[in-house]
């Protein structure tokens, strides 16, 4: 039961920081940044993918991984594409 409670605080604390973290982060920036995101997302998409043969517990935790890192990667790409629109001469 301790070890949860440590876990949950760490994830508290990453959550805090990651936010803090990115409100600091220029806009010129941005892009680079979620292409670098991006990449991380697919990364966890083939380990997630590599889960999918074990047993039930690893399989529901799979198909999460897959469902939250498809929506990330696909999310950051429509987003860095907006991003790019801004920049381009009309």
């Amino acid at each position: 039961m301790e070890i949860f409670i440590l876990l949950f605080f760490i994830l508290v604390l990453s959550v805090f920081l990651g936010l803090e973290l990115i409100s600091k982060i220029p806009s010129t920036l941005h892009t680079p940044l979620m292409s670098g995101a991006n990449a991380i997302s697919g990364i966890t998409l083939v380990g997630a993918l590599s889960l999918q043969t074990s047993g039930t517990i690893q399989l529901v935790l799979a198909f999460l991984a897959i469902t939250f890192a498809t929506i990330n990667v696909f999310g950051g790409y429509l987003v860095t594409n907006r991003m790019l629109r801004m920049f381009k001469k009309k």
